[in-house]
């Protein structure tokens, strides 16, 4: 088509029309770009990038396309001819092109993304820039960094950038921190459910980087439990990014932001770019925020308004329909998750039964899980001692190997009920037992105490530093962390390592 239809559309843009001219200018440079090639580079939604292929003559080779070099001359007084805004840490990168290319690979073999927790990989040249600009403007040396979330695979790039950095994931994708782990750098990793609290032992840290879902409540949410594992003093680094097309939806984020009462230390626009996410022009930027003396109050007012719908799409999707609560009475001590109002006995929130033991011994409990938390089921049912658990609804993932340590499980109609297995014959078993029956208790304590017992019992003495010494040998993961918050991979080989630590006991391998 002719320039004039350009014009138009450039005219109509203004100000922000630089991002049009800098799509323009690139078709024009003799380039072969496909679509989503070319929304990324640009920073710009597609349906922008559409407006402006629409206006523009074009040629194509599969699914690619370019001005015609013959039409550019037509373009010229339309082209952005400076650069975008420089990145900041832009000029470093050629210094760390190995590990680029590690990072190429491992984003290349990572599980791939789950929708409905609105997973976007980004690139691994942003993870590697993540990295960069964290050791450009803190001093990561000896610092603690928490990753609140981390499908895009940043701990391991700021763990190869910096590897004299304390590193922790917290992710409720199983997949993730598996993977993490297979790497063998050094990275703590916890499973968590954000929206049922933040592990204990991910408390205290300099640091904190999370990108996570693009709604206000998926971003209130990440961002304020990302303060909560911050010593004082501590910053968070978001990646958030909206189209230009919905400023709208920016400022219902900002304004979760402004909620937590923190100061914008930084903004890098279009600092994040993804594999997707078109609609947001495959980028977004980085904010640098900075906790004041008001932001821990409002951090605690969040989340006593919390709700479990923070993603766009799937059960727990912001739009999705309320789920319903259990219609059926049980025969129950305690009800845990929402039940309907009429029931009359005890009750306790989903978040606080994870959190701490609770303060009775029932015999009997029924846990309602909402459709969207069945990834939290494992860890409702180690955080009880209760002989007879009722889980509802019956659409529910397999259960882990490791707790047919613990519960015998039947599929009855409209759920499932777990009950609790007698203690076992056998010291391998028996320590394995006491670690899986103390949920909420570190379990490299209780794993110590069990090998103590077992030296007592086979009449020996066994001092607690060398129970300690005789688990960090066989499993250094376990220390500071409970049963709840161990991956499920980990709990998976803790069978097989607890034996090698009793067979120890006696000199045997």
């Amino acid at each position: 088509m002719e320039p004039g239809g350009v014009e138009h559309l450039l005219v109509e843009a203004g100000a922000d029309s630089r991002r049009l001219r800098h799509a323009l200018t690139l078709l024009c440079d003799g380039q072969w770009w496909a679509l989503a090639d070319l929304v990324r580079e640009t920073a710009t939604s597609r349906r922008t990038i559409e407006a402006l292929l629409r206006e523009v003559e074009l040629e194509r080779s599969g699914d690619r396309f370019r001005v015609p070099l013959t039409h550019t001359p037509g373009y010229q007084h339309l082209l952005a001819m400076a650069p975008p805004p420089e990145d900041p840490v832009a000029h470093l990168v050629p210094h760390y092109r190995h590990v680029l290319e590690r990072l190429e690979e491992l984003v290349a073999k990572a599980p791939r993304g789950r929708h409905v927790l609105d997973h976007v990989a980004a690139t691994p040249e942003t993870v590697l820039r993540r990295a960069l600009l964290l050791g450009a403007r803190f001093w990561l040396p000896g610092s603690r960094l928490l990753c609140v979330g981390d499908h895009d695979l940043t701990s391991l790039a700021v763990k190869l950038v910096h590897p004299e950095a304390d590193v922790t994931v917290v992710d409720i994708d199983e997949r993730i921190l598996a993977y993490i782990d297979e790497q063998g750098l050094g990275v703590r990793t916890r499973w968590a459910d954000l929206r049922l609290g933040l592990p204990p032992s991910a408390a205290d840290h300099d640091l904190a980087i999370t990108d996570p879902p693009y709604t206000p409540e998926g971003v209130g949410l990440f961002v304020a439990r990302a303060i909560e594992g911050l010593k004082p003093g501590g910053r968070v680094a978001l990646a958030y990014g909206a189209s230009e097309r919905t400023p709208a939806l920016a400022l219902k984020v900002q304004s979760s932001l402004a909620d937590l009462n923190l100061v914008y230390e930084a903004i890098y626009p279009d600092f994040n770019r993804y594999f997707g996410a078109e609609a947001i022009g495959s980028a977004a930027d980085l904010y640098l925020l900075c906790p004041t003396g008001k932001t821990r109050p409002a951090v605690a007012a969040r989340l006593d308004r919390l709700s479990t719908a923070i993603y766009t799409q799937g059960p727990q999707s912001v739009e999705s329909a309320p789920a319903p609560l259990p219609s059926a009475a049980v025969d129950t001590d305690l009800l845990v998750g929402e039940w309907p109002k009429e029931l009359t006995q005890p009750r306790v929130k989903l978040s606080t039964w994870l959190a701490k033991p609770h303060a009775t011994a029932p015999a009997r409990v029924a846990i309602a899980i909402p459709a969207g938390l069945e990834a939290a089921l494992p860890r409702l049912l180690l955080a009880t001692r209760a002989r007879h658990v009722r889980v509802l609804p019956a659409d529910l993932p397999p259960l882990p190997e490791v707790l047919s340590a613990v519960y015998t499980c039947t599929p009855v109609e409209g759920g499932l009920d777990a009950v609790r297995l007698p203690r076992p014959e056998g010291d391998a078993d028996l320590v394995l037992r006491r670690i899986l029956d103390n949920g909420h208790g570190k379990l490299a304590n209780t794993w110590r105490e069990g090998l103590i017992a077992v030296a007592r019992g086979q009449g020996t003495t066994l001092t607690k530093n060398e129970a300690r010494a005789l688990i960090r040998q066989v499993a250094p993961w376990s220390e500071a962390l409970t049963p709840l918050e161990a991956p499920l991979h980990r709990l998976a080989g803790l069978r097989a390592e607890v034996a090698t630590t009793v067979a120890a006991l006696s000199g045997t391998t």
